[in-house]
């Protein structure tokens, strides 16, 4: 099933992200913790795409696992910014070949041998380009891509941000992904400012449940993430008690979901981390607003 079909529908989802095993031998645990997660039906779930392509590989077992085994659709992730022409275009046969119908046309993270080489040689410099390549194959795809409610990395500022996610709408993308974050607010104002941009595909709300204390510097590395002095405050009381921590970060992400809920925002996309329990205490939390009990 085609994710449009899905998130185009007037009532509260929710879905998950899992990763594929970075190595051989997590593969059985990776592939077990991915399918718990499936149990509890979602509304789809999402295959990361290792940066540089190196967990590649599995990406497409693991989503074909979950669709065969738990009927749940899935977004299979492809990155392109360390690869040729005729890597995408045999990565993109495979995915179309393995039945799955969404795919999340991303850059993907720059691999650290190639931080300070010549971009205008490289094939693929923007996710853009990947997009025009998913169209221009011929595949039936669901073409999704990713947003950041501040700013991404790179960027100069929002505005010239907001300019190219525009790019990436024009060319083929159907709908947006938002980047974590951990102030709704932030999120209901890059709403509004994406749709006076023309930007009007559906987007999906990002969030991590920070159940761990180390997380947060990562979370902050990772999206620039603006952590309100709430959050703050929760991670202080509790960041050193394993156990208190995830109670709080699971509660905290609770309250962003329902929040969201509250003010329209029907799709939502937890990043949980191939962390059944999380998901799973989540998903019970909204029992009712989701209609699963």
């Amino acid at each position: 099933m085609k994710l449009t079909e899905i998130i185009s529908r007037d009532v509260p989802s929710l879905s998950f992200e899992v990763f594929p095993p970075k190595t051989d031998s997590s593969f059985d645990s990776v592939k077990t913790a991915t399918e718990q997660i499936a149990k509890l039906l979602p509304a789809f779930m999402s295959v990361t795409y290792g940066a540089g392509g190196g967990t590649s590989r599995y990406t497409l077992e693991i989503a074909k696992n979950i669709k065969k085994m738990y009927g749940v659709p899935t977004l299979a992730h492809l990155t392109c910014v360390s690869s040729t022409r005729e890597t995408v275009m045999e990565k993109i046969k495979a995915i179309r070949e393995a039945g799955i119908e969404n795919v999340m046309a991303l850059r993907g993270d720059i691999p650290q041998d190639m931080q300070n080489s010549d971009r205008s040689k490289w094939q693929y410099k923007h996710a853009v380009d990947l997009i025009h390549e998913l169209k221009e194959s011929g595949a039936d795809f669901c073409i999704g891509g990713a947003c950041y409610p501040e700013i991404h990395p790179e960027s100069e500022n929002q505005k010239s941000d907001i300019r190219y996610l525009k790019e990436k709408v024009d060319a083929g993308c159907e709908f947006l992904t938002a980047q974590m974050f951990f102030d709704n607010n932030l999120f209901y104002n890059f709403l509004y400012k994406i749709r006076e941009a023309g930007i009007t595909v559906p987007v999906i709300a990002g969030i991590m449940p920070i159940t761990s204390g180390s997380q947060v510097a990562r979370a902050i590395k990772l999206s620039g993430s603006f952590m309100p002095q709430r959050f703050k405050s929760l991670v202080d009381r509790f960041g050193a008690d394993p156990d208190a921590m995830k109670q709080a970060g699971i509660a905290y992400a609770t309250d962003q979901i329902i929040d969201l809920y509250a003010n329209g925002v029907t799709n939502v996309h937890v990043y949980s981390m191939n962390k059944p329990d999380v998901a799973e205490k989540i998903q019970a939390n909204l029992s009712d607003i989701l209609g699963k009990k």
